[in-house]
């Protein structure tokens, strides 16, 4: 009987960034400096990776060999994920349509859960949004790149192939069987006053200004809806609407079903810090949920605190 080693479940991580055989091939050849030929033979195990070559490999295409090798170290292997969205590499590319893909998958499984503990828009619903998913890139650029003194809301410019990475996103997620989120009380709040500091220092003007704003009445009503009748209108799918009583200080999200277990720590605006580990996705769903115990559920059942938090959101949203 042949033996599955940790190698094995290294070559198959490869093919995972590039379906394609051919894809994969070049990538290796560009990246290693090596001949086709001697990529042909390190994938079928002839010549095995040199120790060099799966170091370059995994920094470079983000490949943990904690998680691979199964080290016991009491250590829980975290991994981040750049990437820069409005001008992705091909390999981002590929791993977003891994994410939609891996979403459309899970939505067959009717135990998956969602959760997500946000300070600011969630992806799930501001993907929905163009001015408003700009405005986000937008800030993320101002905030983390060098060219704050020409960068201009009117400058952001993203690609079809991304748009429709987004459009994609927002569709699949809706099909999830059980989504949860929790939202600072304030979250809106706090979004306003973003907008207003960069228009007030011409960064986005009147006009632009203003679809953000319609986007953000668009935005509210939508999820009155969903709090409304507990769903996603699309699908039908289950959705839980909390209001934090305390401050949420970053986002956090899990994902869990028997298909796929994994959470999420998400910094710097649009990074995330994740990991596979079972034991620490368990603990950390189990620490999200009791979140819940400080929070006000405003889904279906509780009429009044629902209709006082949207109109109040709605009052902030006026002062745009």
């Amino acid at each position: 009987m042949e033996t599955y080693t940790w190698y094995d479940i290294f070559i198959e991580e490869l093919y995972k960034k590039y379906p394609k055989k051919s894809d994969l091939i070049q990538s290796l050849m560009d990246l290693l400096f090596i001949e086709r030929e001697a990529v042909y033979r390190r994938l079928r195990q002839d010549v095995l990776f040199t120790v060099h070559e799966i170091a370059k490999i995994s920094s470079a295409w983000n490949i943990s060999l904690d998680a691979i090798i199964g080290v016991n170290s009491r250590q829980i292997p975290f991994q981040m994920r750049q990437m820069h969205y409005l001008e992705p590499s091909q390999d981002d590319i590929n791993f977003l349509w891994q994410v939609v893909d891996g979403i459309r998958l899970i939505k067959d499984f009717p135990d998956t859960e969602f959760m997500d503990i946000c300070n600011k828009l969630p992806r799930q619903i501001l993907a929905g949004y163009v001015n408003l998913n700009r405005f986000y890139l937008f800030k993320w650029m101002y905030q983390y790149f060098n060219d704050k003194d020409t960068l201009q809301y009117s400058t952001i410019r993203i690609s079809d192939e991304m748009a429709q990475l987004t459009i994609d996103y927002y569709d699949a997620i809706k099909y999830v069987p059980h989504s949860n989120f929790i939202f600072d009380r304030r979250l809106f709040e706090i979004l306003v006053s973003d907008i207003q500091y960069f228009h007030s220092i011409q960064m986005i003007t009147d006009e632009e200004k203003e679809l953000i704003k319609k986007d953000l009445y668009h935005l509210l009503d939508y999820l009155l809806d969903v709090a409304e009748n507990g769903c996603y209108p699309e699908s039908k799918c289950k959705v839980n609407l909390y209001i934090s009583e305390l401050n949420i200080d970053t986002n956090y999200s899990y994902t869990f079903s028997k298909a796929a277990n994994i959470c999420f720590v998400h910094v710097f605006e649009k990074y995330n810090i994740y990991t596979l580990d079972k034991m620490i996705v368990a603990d950390f769903k189990m620490w999200m949920q009791l979140k819940i115990r400080s929070s006000i559920h405003i889904s279906v059942v509780d009429k009044r605190n629902r209709i006082e938090y949207f109109t109040k959101q709605r009052q902030i949203v006026d002062k745009l």
